[in-house]
């Protein structure tokens, strides 16, 4: 009996393997573990992220601060941030976790997972430097980081999984624009914080 289910053990772990096969990434090991990211994961990333983002300035941010500043043209209205953000975090955390769950261990897989989470603390400390510390210039710097960690994210992705590279692109397109923004912002309005006024 206990040949019979170790047999029916080693089939199910080979057939998890066919039914998982997908080209191996440079470097990459076969896995058959479980999901080593569950659902929960998942929450407690998005309620401590958000919850931190929250402290300085709440959910939406300090309106009043944020459009003290001469802006573009393209500046989004202080209303769509948090929305856009929400949709956002919820699309990243899907492409976290299909990565995440992967059974192919590469050296793409790594690389994301640390980008995903250097990520996840520009976006928590971003209310902090901008809202709390009145800094558009760290908040450039936050933001500028945060296109790069993303362009890293996708360029990973892009290798491992297309519908979370797909999730991914769209955090670095709307990072692309909030980057012009933010540094438009820096660059024509004085620092409160620093004491500065680059270009004004």
């Amino acid at each position: 009996m206990q040949m019979f289910n170790s047999s029916v053990t080693l089939i199910w772990v080979d057939d998890f393997s066919i039914r998982n096969a997908q080209p191996l990434a440079a470097g990459g090991t076969w896995m058959t573990e479980p999901a080593v990211f569950r659902w929960w994961h998942a929450a407690l990333i998005l309620l401590g992220a958000n919850a931190l983002s929250a402290l300085p300035a709440g959910f939406g941010g300090d309106y009043a601060f944020y459009n003290s500043f001469r802006q573009p043209a393209i500046a989004p209205p202080d209303w769509a941030f948090a929305p856009v953000w929400l949709f956002l975090n919820v699309t990243s955390l899907v492409a976290l976790a299909r990565i995440a769950n992967t059974p192919v261990r590469s050296t793409a897989r790594t690389l994301f997972l640390w980008s995903e989470g250097v990520g996840w603390a520009l976006f928590s400390a971003f209310t902090t430097v901008y809202f709390l510390l009145r800094s558009p210039v760290l908040g450039a710097v936050d933001t500028v980081a945060g296109l790069l960690v993303g362009l890293v994210s996708l360029a990973c992705a892009s290798r491992l999984d297309r519908l979370s590279a797909g999730f991914i692109l769209l955090r670095v397109l709307w990072l692309v624009l909030a980057t012009y923004v933010s540094l438009f912002v820096a660059l024509f309005n004085p620092d409160p914080f620093l004491g500065i006024g680059v270009l004004r």
